[in-house]
């Protein structure tokens, strides 16, 4: 069943797939927007290092962390840098690798029912302007394709992995994002 844009691909900046995702279960219905961050190396935010992770293209030996997470795969949705700029690594219709063990109203395994979207940053360093104005309008453009989103099915990591995810953290501003929303 097609979701949104053509076979699930929206109309953002990049398009960069990964080849981490699979099939989301049979008859599965988006209903879960989960907010993440992601800085690689942690806190840093030049290179195009996160290219490279989705796309198991890590070179471990471009910094000590790297050696750490090079072996993992792992995708989003969608990402937003500093400046604003939408990737979208995996289609609408499939399973990104975003959320991990996670939970959401007693329903296990988040990736197979929610859209990822990860914003360049930390849980400590503020956002940016055009990141808050891009992540409004692609959730609602995501809301509009997929209804069942509402502002209460809209989570960090943080909700969904309690005690093993603390994103998008405590400097992402959840009243100013889901006011404009």
């Amino acid at each position: 069943m097609m979701r949104g844009g053509e076979n699930g691909w929206l109309d953002v900046d990049r398009r960069v797939e990964s080849p981490n995702h699979d099939c989301r279960p049979d008859d599965t219905e988006i209903s879960l927007l989960v907010i993440h961050n992601i800085s690689l190396p942690p806190n840093e935010f030049e290179g195009n290092y996160v290219d490279h992770f989705f796309t198991n293209r890590l070179n471990p030996t471009r910094h000590p962390y790297f050696e750490e997470i090079a072996h993992l795969k792992v995708s989003t949705h969608f990402y937003i840098d500093r400046k604003g700029i939408i990737t979208q690594y995996v289609s609408v219709n499939l399973r990104a690798w975003h959320a991990g063990e996670s939970l959401f109203e007693n329903r296990p395994r988040c990736n197979d029912f929610s859209i990822g979207i990860e914003l360049q940053g930390a849980d400590h360093i503020t956002y940016t302007e055009a990141q808050y104005s891009r992540l409004v309008s692609l959730t609602q453009q995501l809301q509009s394709i997929f209804p069942l989103i509402t502002a209460d099915r809209i989570v960090g990591h943080s909700d969904i992995s309690p005690g093993r995810k603390t994103d998008p953290g405590s400097s992402f501003d959840w009243k100013r994002y889901l006011t404009l929303v």
